[in-house]
């Protein structure tokens, strides 16, 4: 079920519990699917797809923490929410410090479900935005020659005009010419922005 709104991935062994939680998103306005086990979502995971995951820690094959484990390492980011009958505090700690959004209990109440359901997502969106604009970013970066780079992770350490220039064997009016081209390039007007937008898209001098 999806109306373009983000979805809510359930995966859990416990038919019984699947019809109670999809009956609690539905009333929550929420979009959902429903998977009974690991190996179910796996076959077929959201790829770019805005939601998050409420998962059993306790499942028949890959448990919820190996489901967590295999989506990190195949680079989907989807916030995790772990919602488990037999929890305890180092399983959960583990799972916190992997990323997970939260670790509940079942019975879990109405409004603690649902909040944190509004945290994954809202951090979803989060995180999505800040994606995209790092693409957008390296695209920027991505326009630049060569030589631009090399004169640009001069430029981002501090160095002048007459010492990159010194550096690289070239003139100054020359790396001034180059400067000018990759502030135009980079949509930029002052050297500290420069670094700041260098920073912003994981690129290093």
């Amino acid at each position: 079920m999806n109306s373009g709104k983000p979805t809510v991935f359930v995966v859990d062994d416990d038919a019984s519990f699947l019809t109670a939680i999809t009956r609690l998103l539905r009333a929550g306005n929420y979009s959902y699917q429903t998977f009974t086990s690991a190996t179910e979502f796996l076959k077929t995971p959201p790829m770019d797809e805005p939601g998050c995951i409420i998962v059993d820690l306790h499942m028949p094959g890959p448990s919820g923490l190996e489901l967590q484990d295999t989506l990190e390492k195949g680079g989907n980011p989807l916030p995790i929410i772990f919602l488990t009958g037999h929890g305890d505090i180092p399983t959960s700690v583990h799972a916190l410090k992997q990323g997970a959004e939260d670790f509940l209990t079942k019975p879990v109440k109405r409004a603690t479900l649902f909040a944190a359901i509004e945290r994954a997502l809202a951090r979803d969106a989060r995180e999505r935005e800040q994606r995209s604009r790092r693409r957008e970013l390296r695209a920027r970066f991505g326009a630049l020659t060569p030589r631009e780079r090399e004169v640009l992770s001069h430029v981002v350490r501090g160095q002048l005009n007459k010492q990159i220039a010194g550096d690289l064997d070239a003139s100054e009016r020359t790396i001034k010419a180059h400067r000018a081209n990759i502030m135009a390039k980079l949509q930029v007007r002052s050297v500290a922005e420069l670094v700041r937008l260098s920073q912003e898209a994981g690129i290093n001098g």
